[in-house]
This record gives C-alpha cells, sequence and structure tokens, in this order.
C-alpha cells in the first residue's frame, strides 16, 4: 500500500491533456454552433428587410455579433428576395487553423406593396 502513494496524481497528470482537449473542442463545437445560429438571424432579419425595400445589409449586420466579422450581401427580385450572410467562427484550438466561414441564405417573398412604392 505504501508503493501506491502519488499514483493518482501521476494519473490525474496523464489524463489532464486529453481532458482538456475534450473541453476546448466542446467550446470549439458550442462557438460553431452560436455562428450558425448568428448567421441564420441575420439572413432572415436582412432578407426581411430588403423585401420591403430597406437597407438589408445594414440589418442583417447589426444582427450579428460583431466579434464574428459578418459579410452579408442581399439580391432582391421581383417575387423573392434572398440574403446571403458569411460569419466568420475562430478557432479555439490551435492546430484547427484560424476558423470556418459558416454561410446561411434566407429568402423572403418581395413585398409588392414596398416594391410599387404604395
Amino acid at each position: 500500500m505504501r508503493g501506491d502513494r502519488g499514483v493518482s496524481s501521476l494519473e490525474l497528470a496523464g489524463y489532464l491533456p486529453v481532458l482538456l482537449v475534450i473541453a476546448m473542442a466542446a467550446l470549439q463545437l458550442g462557438l460553431v454552433g452560436y455562428g450558425a445560429n448568428q448567421a441564420g438571424t441575420a439572413a432572415r432579419a436582412a432578407a426581411r428587410s430588403a423585401s420591403q425595400d430597406g437597407d438589408g445589409a445594414a440589418v442583417g449586420t447589426a444582427a450579428v455579433s460583431s466579434w464574428l466579422d459578418p459579410a452579408v450581401s442581399t439580391a432582391p427580385g421581383a417575387e423573392t428576395t434572398t440574403a446571403r450572410v458569411t460569419v466568420h467562427v475562430p478557432s479555439v484550438i490551435p492546430l484547427l487553423g484560424d476558423g470556418w466561414d459558416i454561410v446561411r441564405e434566407a429568402t423572403m417573398p418581395t413585398d409588392r406593396s414596398a416594391a410599387s412604392g404604395g
């Protein structure tokens, strides 16, 4: 029994890097999910605003956390208006590069009263 002293500390030291990698992976998954949610929300807001002759790009950008570096574009049409939002999710795990770009699109029917001016 005396020879077992310190074994628990040694086991913890061995498992600690594995536990840290798992925690960082969970954090990364959470960030990717958050980024996808933010991009979808911004795309819907931008499409809705642009379909009513509003500034869809400004509305879409305002709907996203600024640290995600959003890029919003809208394509108004006669029948539908489409918005495309790209956000950049940074990587918290150093070996995975500098992060990912997440793209979401939303399409809304063009508001005929706004499009015709009345």
